[in-house]
């Protein structure tokens, strides 16, 4: 990735109906690093599957998608793990699996997708879980935690190992009030390293108090993505 590029660049890019659901109209978008993107979405199924498309998961029938200068689609399993690795994202679904604990779940996706050492992602978790308010990492199965904790795991994960690309569907109905300070900061924190963000909101109270930090604000409808005013 070269110097002042784009960190993630959606280039007329059309999705493949038939894998996503999404209209295959042209998509554009550019976040620089450092940058906030809040794209308007009241459909959590429609925000999941452009969060996907984001992450180079739903084929193209024209244009391209780059995240740190490489196009998903020349890219081999082997590429596509390790920047896959470089994201990190909450999901509305989560993709919790029960046969592991909590803590593991945390984890995983870290581990698979790069070489960080065991320990360093444990420590990295563990600090993480303290600053959403864990004692430590839970270790009961997700299945077994009420809401607003499994939301406070979510975050967890997607800070962990430091990414250069947030990704986040609004989790904002189950994160507990006094988590959404720690939330923005973090997400601040990592913006000035470098990272940016790609936020789905279903309404505005969601980001009001984030308003002033927004770089780009757009609409994901029926009929595509659309740019809004900041404000």
């Amino acid at each position: 990735m070269t110097a002042n590029a784009p960190l993630l660049e959606l280039r007329d890019a059309v999705p493949s109906f038939e894998e996503s659901g999404l209209m295959p109209a042209p998509y554009n978008l550019r976040i620089m690093p450092g940058e906030c993107a809040v794209i308007d979405c009241r459909d959590f199924e429609r925000a999941a599957m452009f969060a996907d498309l984001c992450s180079g998961m739903i084929s193209l029938t024209q244009g391209s998608i780059k995240f740190m200068g490489l196009d998903w689609s020349t890219l081999r399993d082997r590429q596509l793990n390790a920047l896959r690795g470089r994201i990190g994202r909450i999901s509305r679904s989560s993709s919790w699996l029960n046969l592991f604990g909590t803590h593991l779940n945390i984890m995983l996706p870290h581990l698979y997708h790069t070489t960080d050492p065991f320990d360093h992602v444990v420590l990295s978790a563990t600090e993480l879980g303290h600053r959403f308010g864990f004692p430590g990492l839970p270790t009961s199965t997700p299945d077994r935690l009420s809401g607003a904790d499994l939301a406070r795991a979510a975050c967890v994960r997607a800070f962990v190992g430091r990414p250069d690309l947030l990704v986040l569907e609004d989790i904002s109905d189950t994160l507990p009030e006094e988590n959404i300070l720690p939330f923005l900061e973090m997400m601040t924190a990592a913006r000035d390293r470098g990272c940016g963000v790609l936020w789905f909101v279903r309404s505005a109270a969601a980001w009001h108090e984030y308003r002033k930090a927004v770089n780009i604000h757009m609409r994901l409808l029926d009929e595509g993505l659309f740019p809004m005013r900041v404000v």
